[in-house]
Order: structure tokens, then sequence, then C-alpha cells
């Protein structure tokens, strides 16, 4: 397709739609890099959620974010394989110890940490369980 509405994707219907797609791209890529510095908020969830809205949206945008050079391999071995790399896997493990060591650190009730334990451990178990992509076999 070629005119002005070329640049829509193939999940937006209409203008409210697509509106609607490219808003909650912008805000969860938004939110991805400002979890890269902030420990608490994570950043891979919110870069695939980016573009899988803007893939229903903006082809324009959903390509710039796939040809990034931090952010679409990674979205790139996700959507082939279900693969976390090694470095992001080893990243993701050390903040989510970092976040509940600081609870513990800052006397958070019993309670909360337990909680944090508990989820903290089943999203790490997740995150180990997933394949690494092919070309990090490359690294070892």
């Amino acid at each position: 397709m070629t005119g002005p509405m070329s640049n829509i994707g193939s999940g937006a219907r209409g203008p409210l739609r697509r509106a609607a797609w490219v808003t909650l791209g912008v805000t969860s890529l938004v939110l991805g890099i400002i979890g890269i510095v902030v420990p608490l908020l994570p950043t891979t969830p919110f870069i695939l959620l980016s573009a899988f809205a803007f893939e229903r949206s903006s082809d324009r945008l959903h390509n710039w974010l796939m040809a990034h050079p931090r952010f679409g391999p990674s979205i790139e071995s996700w959507r082939r394989y279900g693969a976390i790399s090694r470095r992001a896997k080893k990243l993701a493990l050390i903040a989510m110890l970092a976040v509940l060591l600081l609870s513990v650190v800052l006397a958070a009730p019993i309670y909360v940490i337990l909680i944090q334990a508990l989820v903290l451990t089943a999203v790490g178990v997740f995150i180990l369980t997933r394949p690494l992509p092919p070309d990090d076999f490359d690294q070892v």
C-alpha cells in the first residue's frame, strides 16, 4: 500500500484505534527506557509491548524499533525463539536480587518481603527457563 495511510499497521482499523495503539506503544517505550535506570521498573516487557503496539499502528515506528541497535535484537530473539540472551538474564536476576535486598535493608514488613521473594522467584524461574538465542551460544 502506498499513500498517506501506508504507515498504518494491519491491526489498526480506524484513526481512533490507531491512535490508541500508537499511544500505548509510545507510553510503554518511555516506561521501558525509564526502566533502564530505575531498578523497580522492568524494561523488557515494556519494549516488547511497544513492538506489539507499533506493529498494529505504525510501520514507521515498528521498523524504527526493530532496527534499533539496543532493542531490535532482543525483540527479534523473543519473537523467533522465545529466547532471552545470557546478558539480559544476568541483568534481570541481579536487578531482582537488588530489589529484594533493598526491601530487607529498608526493613519492609516481613509479609512484603515474602511476597516479593515469591513473585521474584517465579519470575526468575521463568527467565532462567527461556532458551538462549542461537547467536548467544557462540559467546560461551
